[in-house]
C-alpha cells in the first residue's frame, strides 16, 4: 500500500445560485519518500485537492490515508506551506517557527522549542532576521520562514501549495533547492514525503520523482503520471539538454495541451504534435 492513499475524490462548493463541481472521482497514491507534482491550469482545482489530501477540506465522496491511518482533520504527520506565507505578522520570525513546534512537540521546554526554530531557520539563511517580524522581511525571506517553519516540526509529509510562485527567478532558485536539500534522505529531518502543487512545469521537471497532470475542470481529475528518472542535484542546464527531461517535459506538455484543444473543441492534426524540446514546454507554460 502507498504511503499517502486518496481514493475517489470528488468535491463540489454550492453557492445560492449553482453547484460547481471541481473534482470528481480523483485517485493518487504516493509512495514513502516520494516528490509528486500536480500540475495543470489554473482554476483546475489543484489547490482544492491540496486542501482535501491535507486535511483542511472534507471530499464529498473518498477518503485518504496517511501510512494506513485514515486523514480526519488536519493530519499531525503533516506540514503546509502555502503560496501566501500564512505567518502571524504581529510574531517575529523566531516565534512564529517556535509556535509550530510548540504546536507539535507540546512536551519539550520553551528554550529547547526556541532552539529548534534558530536551527532551521539558519539552515534558510535567517540566523541574522531571527527577531523581525512579517512586515519587516521581503516576500523572499517569509517564504523561508514558512518552510522553516514547516520544517521545523519533524514532518513526515510536506503538502507545498505554489510555494515559489510570487517569488523572484534568484530567490526562487535558492529556495528550490533548499528544499530538495532538507527532503534528502540524509537532510536534516530524513525523508519526506512531499505532494506539491505548481503551474511551473520547469519547477515540477527540478524538484519531482513523478509529475501528474490534472484535468480542466470542472469535474477535474488527474492524468497518468510522468515519471521524472533523473539523478540529483538537477540543473536548469540539465532539463534543457537532457533526453529524459526532454521526455518528460513533452508527454506533459502534451497532456495539457491535448486537454486545452479538446475544451477549445479542436482536434489537433498528428502534424501538429509538440516536439520533445524543451521551447514547447517553455512556451506552452505560460498557459498553465
Amino acid at each position: 500500500m502507498a504511503y499517502i492513499e486518496a481514493s475517489n475524490i470528488s468535491k463540489s462548493f454550492e453557492s445560492s445560485s449553482r453547484v460547481r463541481h471541481v473534482l470528481e472521482r480523483v485517485s493518487l497514491s504516493v509512495d514513502r519518500g516520494e516528490f509528486v507534482s500536480v500540475v495543470g491550469f489554473m482554476g483546475c482545482g489543484k489547490s482544492t485537492l491540496l486542501n482535501i489530501l491535507c486535511g483542511v477540506l472534507k471530499p464529498d465522496t473518498g477518503h485518504i490515508s496517511i501510512d494506513g491511518e485514515r486523514v480526519v482533520g488536519v493530519s499531525t504527520r503533516a506540514s503546509i506551506v502555502f503560496q501566501n506565507y500564512s505567518l502571524l505578522p504581529w510574531f517575529s520570525a523566531l516565534e512564529n517557527v517556535r509556535l509550530a513546534v510548540q504546536a507539535a512537540c507540546p512536551e519539550r521546554s520553551r528554550a529547547e522549542q526556541r532552539g529548534q526554530a534558530e536551527r532551521y531557520l539558519g539552515m534558510v539563511g535567517l540566523g541574522g532576521a531571527l527577531h523581525r517580524r512579517p512586515g519587516q522581511l521581503s516576500g523572499g525571506m517569509r517564504q523561508r520562514v514558512a518552510i522553516a517553519r514547516a520544517f521545523a516540526t519533524h514532518p513526515e509529509v510536506l503538502f507545498l501549495d505554489e510555494p515559489f510562485g510570487a517569488l523572484d527567478a534568484l530567490t526562487r532558485g535558492n529556495l528550490q533547492q533548499e528544499l530538495v536539500r532538507l527532503c534528502q534522505p540524509d537532510g536534516a529531518v530524513g525523508p519526506v514525503t512531499t505532494v506539491m502543487i505548481t503551474n511551473n512545469l520547469e519547477e515540477a521537471l527540478l524538484l519531482s520523482d513523478r509529475i501528474i497532470p490534472m484535468t480542466r475542470g470542472p469535474r477535474a481529475t488527474l492524468g497518468v503520471p510522468v515519471a521524472v528518472e533523473l539523478p540529483r542535484p538537477r540543473t536548469a542546464t540539465l532539463l534543457m539538454h537532457d533526453e529524459q527531461a526532454i521526455r518528460a517535459r513533452a508527454h506533459v506538455v502534451e497532456a495539457l495541451t491535448d486537454q486545452l484543444e479538446s475544451a477549445r473543441g479542436k482536434t489537433r492534426p498528428a502534424a501538429e504534435a509538440p516536439e520533445a524540446g524543451p521551447a514547447f514546454g517553455t512556451a506552452r507554460e505560460a498557459e498553465l
